[in-house]
């Protein structure tokens, strides 16, 4: 069976060069091409490809939103992203958007032509480093952010309050108090009531108390 594939890079000697070398596989065929997300859709849409090559970064739609779309309109069209991007974000919005694969631009040649058969058949292709990066995302322990109680304490501290005033507003003994407050400073990653304040103001725990 030949494995009809669309290139989507708006790099033209990217795209020569990627139709050079899938075409010279027996199995492969090359059905067009497309310099942006919006030229993807149409040019899927035209030629019902069976893998697509997607880059990343590219002008009118970005590699996201074209597979974002493709994965409502074509859910049979297989993505695959090839791209100089490696940062988490970049792997975890392309994977969740509907990405079956994520490859590097410096790939060799015969992995790319196994990463695309094993696309048509409908199984996952991650670049080695890429793999590594989502395993070290995965291992990392989710932070527990801080609990209604904690936040409480906090917003007195944002107040101005100090340990024991905060302990006799709450009823608690002020070696609760900075029990709260060292948990709160371990989840947020900070090491004083200031930067604690400031990250929670930053991150939509706490609002700006009224004057």
């Amino acid at each position: 069976m030949t494995i009809r594939v669309l290139i989507v890079d708006d790099h033209p000697v990217v795209r020569d060069g990627l139709r050079g070398m899938l075409g010279g596989q027996p199995d492969l065929t090359v059905v067009g091409e497309a310099a942006d997300g919006r030229q993807a859709l149409a040019a899927v849409a035209q030629h019902e490809p069976d893998v697509v090559l997607m880059d990343l970064r590219m002008p009118v739609l970005d590699g996201v939103g074209a597979i974002t779309r493709l994965a409502a309109a074509h859910p049979h069209v297989r993505v695959i992203v090839l791209t100089t991007y490696e940062e988490d974000q970049d792997i975890v919005r392309a994977v969740e958007a509907g990405a079956i694969g994520y490859l590097l631009k410096d790939v060799p040649r015969d992995e790319l032509f196994r990463a695309v058969r094993a696309a048509a058949r409908g199984e996952p292709v991650l670049a080695p480093r890429v793999a590594a990066r989502l395993m070290g995302r995965l291992r990392t322990p989710a932070v527990e952010p801080p609990s209604e109680r904690e936040l409480e304490v906090l917003a007195l501290v944002a107040r101005g309050l100090t340990n024991r005033a905060i302990a006799r507003q709450l009823h608690i003994s002020e070696a609760t108090v900075k029990t709260h407050l060292v948990h709160v400073f371990g989840k947020l990653g900070v090491d004083d009531r200031t930067a604690a304040v400031t990250a929670a103001l930053e991150r939509g725990l706490l609002r700006l108390p009224r004057p």
